[in-house]
């Protein structure tokens, strides 16, 4: 029986993910034929990659990754941003959403837009999504999506601490299935992730200082500590 640790759907992604951005970043800046070629045989190993993961053929990510491809400092591929809020109350509930993507709950989040503070995409976020105002408090955890398997996307999550102000309770007509205040002992469910920022979030609700959450760095970083021999 071999000891070696298992290869999950998470770093295959990862994997892929990261050798596909590191060929388009390459193919925007190099004009020599030698490296656009290599750079295509990265992306062919990538594209061989998601498809294991997630069955067919690798053609297909392979076109859709080169139809990204950028010229110069525009087409240096980086992750995606998506902006959070932890919406606490004067009774201590948390402002939740069921997302009509996955029918799973969680705190409002969405993409940062272009024009906006990251502070600013949370308010929107927050309003859009369930009709109340809020207050940015700070910012409580900046999260890697890859690493934490909540994502097929390369995207980092900046979640800040809000307090409501106003508004009225509704949830958006597109986005959400439904919304509402929920004590921390009468949660929905399923809660995606929960272990993971729940009592993060609460504490800043609670009005404790709880910093900012984040990915501490591994040695090496193609490795989770448990797959370490």
């Amino acid at each position: 029986m071999s000891d070696q640790p298992d290869i999950s759907s998470q770093d295959l992604i990862r994997w892929s993910e990261t050798l596909a951005g590191i060929a388009r970043t390459g193919l925007g800046f190099t004009e020599s034929p030698y490296e656009i070629e290599r750079y295509g045989e990265i992306l062919a190993v990538a594209g061989d990659i998601a498809a294991r993961r997630e069955g067919g053929a690798p053609e297909p990510f392979v076109a859709e990754w080169m139809k990204q491809v950028g010229s110069g400092v525009p087409g240096y591929v980086t992750p995606k941003i998506a902006v959070g809020a932890v919406v606490g109350d004067d009774a201590g509930r948390i402002l939740l959403i069921q997302r009509a993507d996955s029918g799973v709950w969680l705190y409002p989040t969405g993409w940062a837009d272009i024009g906006y503070s990251a502070s600013e995409v949370a308010q929107k976020e927050v309003e859009e999504e369930t009709g109340i105002d809020v207050e940015v408090i700070a910012p409580i955890a900046l999260l890697d999506g890859l690493r934490l398997g909540f994502t097929t996307v390369p995207l980092y999550s900046i979640v800040f601490h809000c307090r409501a102000v106003g508004g009225s309770l509704r949830h958006h007509e597109h986005e959400c299935l439904d919304v509402g205040w929920f004590d921390r002992d009468a949660l929905p469910e399923p809660l995606a992730n929960h272990e993971r920022w729940l009592p993060h979030a609460f504490a800043a609700i609670d009005g404790e200082p709880v910093g900012m959450q984040f990915d501490p760095p591994r040695q090496p970083v193609w490795r989770e500590p448990s797959q370490e021999s």
